[in-house]
Order: structure tokens, then C-alpha cells, then sequence
């Protein structure tokens, strides 16, 4: 049977429209896969110095000459190389020197005021607001310990003058549980436990949840190497824990140095701060505020070096890391 000719040629139109309804089909479709995949790239971090942030000016001005002051610390318990036995250690502390008005004291109302950096061995400090109230370690590890304690304002920033550093190493013979944190009196974490290899691989073990400042996944509790107290030593202050909103810009960088210089004073050492693998130097031993965070955690590592760039040994201590948790408001 012969097909007519003018068959074929609507055959033909059909076959060709619908080869091009399939490709414009196949291009719409494509378009949109390629409209709803687009990701908008994350923020640019670019951090920047500023200076002091005008409400701390203000604090300062409100707090009189106490910004002045001269404190003085002297570590009364433990005891220089003291041997502890059991896992509870006593902190006393006593506050000397030209004070002018400068007292520890927890203002309930703003939950701020004066305080003192209580570290125990390189972990992230705790605030001890009330030196007439106990303040205990308890479930510390057994071994050896370090103590280190300096004065603080209320937006911890470390008094530098000579005297106010204080430093004692001890020992502890049956210690607390491996496993457990060790916390003082009031509930404050100190250090966190040893991970135990067997609880965190059982499915349903619930973590320990973690304070401020200590990141139980990155810091182990584990002893330090002896500290010489006669070698330069770099103690980390800030930053620490969570930053939101009004708090998270600037935020404010400080340590505290013994026996050391650095090149503002003639001396030959620097501190090198490493932000999310950004590095910057400090000359001068005095707090910077940075500005320019992007929302997320973030890794903080203040290091001091020598002349040629090394990291200056002593037990450690000299190179230490943080991780940090900044919370921007969003902008409308």
C-alpha cells in the first residue's frame, strides 16, 4: 500500500514538534535544576584591630581610679610542690597591693565585676568572684598540677603590673575519676574528662554537656610538662566560650607574660595569634579588639616565639588553642 505524500509530511511535522517540545522540556527543566542549586558562598572573614570599644571607655570612667590599681595575688593554698593526697584541692588566694578600690565581687544584678583567673594546668580559666567564699577543686587527676591565677575586670582584661601573676606547681596522689571532669565547689568545669574510647563509640551514650570555654571533643585532661618558672612563659586569657550579638564585635585578644619582652620593651619576643589559620603579630603586651567575625566557631591560638620565629618551649605552655563560638545579629 503506497502512503500519500501529503501523509508523510504531516508525519514529519508531528515527529519534529514533538522532538521540540522534548527539548524545550529538557532546557526547562535543566534551567530550574540550575536555578534551585545555587548556593550563596559563605561570608569573607576579614578580621581588623580597633581600639577599645566605647563602652568599656565608659566602664572605665564609671570605675573611678580602679583601673589604676597595683594588685597584688599570693597563692596561700596548695602550697608550693605541696602533696595532696586526694582528689580535692583548696584555693585561697590573698589580695594585696594599691588597690584603689579594686575588689573581686560579682554584681548580681549585671552577673559581672572584678574577679580572678583561676587556670589549672593550660586549660581554659574560670572567674573566682568572692575570695572570702570557698573555692575547691574537686575529682582533680592525680599527678602533677599547675596553678596560675591573675586579677580581672569585668570584661577580662588582665591586670599586667608586677605582682599581680601568681604560679604554683603540686602534686596529687589519689586522684579523682578519670572520666569525669574536674569541677570546683560552685560547679564550674576546670578540665574536662579523658574521652573513653569505649563510652563514645556505644550508640545512645550521651556527652557530657560543656561550659563555657571547654570543648570536650578538642581538650583531653591530661598533665602538662613540668612549667619552669624561671623561663618566659605565655598564659592565655582571651577570647573564651560564646560571643553573641552586641558582645560578638569586637571581641577582645589578652594573655599574660612572665619573664619575657617583647620588642616594645626592648626585648626580642613576639606573640603570634593564629584565627582560623590567619596569623598576626603582637609587640606590645596589651589587649587588641578585633572586629570582622563571621557567625560559627571559630579556632584561636596565641603562641609565643623568639627572634626566629620558634615557638619558645616550656612545658607546652607557649603554644595554646581555643575554639570559640560567634553568634552576629542577623541584618534585616
Amino acid at each position: 500500500m503506497r502512503i500519500p505524500n501529503i501523509s508523510l509530511a504531516v508525519f514529519g511535522l508531528c515527529v519534529a514538534a514533538a522532538f521540540i517540545s522534548s527539548g524545550c522540556q529538557q532546557t526547562s527543566e535543566n534551567q530550574n535544576a540550575t536555578a534551585t542549586s545555587s548556593v550563596t558562598p559563605p561570608a569573607t572573614q576579614n578580621l581588623t584591630v580597633v581600639s577599645r570599644p566605647e563602652k568599656i571607655e565608659q566602664m572605665m570612667k564609671d570605675r573611678g581610679e580602679q583601673d589604676q590599681a597595683k594588685p597584688i595575688l599570693r597563692i596561700i593554698s596548695p602550697a608550693k610542690n605541696a602533696t595532696i593526697n586526694g582528689s580535692t584541692v583548696e584555693v585561697k588566694l590573698e589580695l594585696t597591693g594599691d588597690l584603689k578600690g579594686y575588689k573581686p565581687h560579682k554584681d548580681p544584678a549585671t552577673g559581672k565585676g572584678n574577679h580572678i583567673h583561676v587556670i589549672l594546668d593550660n586549660q581554659p580559666y574560670e572567674a573566682y568572684y568572692e575570695l572570702d567564699q570557698p573555692f575547691q577543686l574537686l575529682n582533680v587527676s592525680e599527678g602533677d598540677h599547675t596553678l596560675r591565677v591573675f586579677p580581672s575586670r569585668p570584661w577580662h582584661e588582665s591586670f599586667k603590673n608586677d605582682g599581680a601573676f601568681q604560679m604554683v606547681t603540686f602534686i596529687v596522689k589519689g586522684g579523682g575519676e578519670a572520666s569525669k571532669p574536674t569541677t570546683t565547689n560552685s560547679g564550674q568545669i576546670m578540665a574536662s574528662p579523658t574521652k573513653s574510647p569505649a563510652k563514645s563509640e556505644t550508640a545512645g551514650a550521651s556527652p557530657t554537656p560543656a561550659r563555657e570555654g571547654k570543648d570536650f571533643s578538642a581538650i583531653a585532661r591530661t598533665n602538662m610538662a613540668p612549667v619552669d618558672p624561671a623561663k618566659p612563659l605565655l598564659t592565655y586569657s582571651r577570647p573564651k566560650g560564646d560571643y553573641a550579638n552586641e558582645d560578638a564585635d569586637p571581641i577582645m585578644l589578652d594573655f599574660w607574660l612572665l619573664n619575657a619582652k617583647l620588642r616594645d620593651q626592648g626585648g626580642e619576643y613576639r606573640v603570634r595569634y593564629t584565627i582560623d589559620g590567619q596569623s598576626g603579630f603582637l609587640d606590645k603586651w596589651e589587649p587588641i579588639w578585633l572586629t570582622g567575625w563571621t557567625s560559627g566557631p571559630h579556632t584561636v591560638k596565641l603562641e609565643l616565639i623568639d627572634k626566629d620565629g620558634n615557638v619558645v618551649e616550656n612545658g607546652g605552655y607557649n603554644s595554646t588553642t581555643r575554639d570559640i563560638t560567634v553568634t552576629r545579629k542577623a541584618l534585616l
